[in-house]
């Protein structure tokens, strides 16, 4: 097992990109396997880090299809309809409660609130 270059935040020499940076240009890593990180210090944990990847070796983002696109609508749809009134939220319903606020919290007033 070969270790990778590590290099410190903001120094990434030319060539080389996170999958951020990648998707912002629209390309991909397509396959390829890392090739060096970045490493940001942070206080009382262990370093952020972020792997790169080559940009010369990156493909061009696969296009959405209709197939993808609907099933990304109906995840989103799904995401925001409440299991308890099967209304459609108007916002993607916390997990923690489970429902919307109407049906987690029935005897609050949301005007005193």
């Amino acid at each position: 097992m070969s270790t990778l270059p590590v290099y410190p935040w903001r120094l990434a020499p030319e060539g080389l990109a996170t999958r951020r940076q990648l998707r912002a240009a629209g390309l991909r890593p397509g396959g390829q396997d890392v090739v060096a990180q970045l490493e940001r210090p942070r206080y009382r944990r262990g370093p952020l880090v972020a792997f790169l990847y080559r940009v010369d070796g990156a493909l061009p983002v696969r296009p959405m299809t209709v197939a993808k696109r609907a099933a990304l609508v109906a995840a989103n749809t799904a995401r925001r309809t409440c299991p308890t009134c099967h209304r459609d939220a108007g916002y993607v319903i916390p997990s923690r409660l489970g429902e919307c606020v109407p049906c987690a919290f029935p005897d609050s007033d949301p005007c005193t609130a």
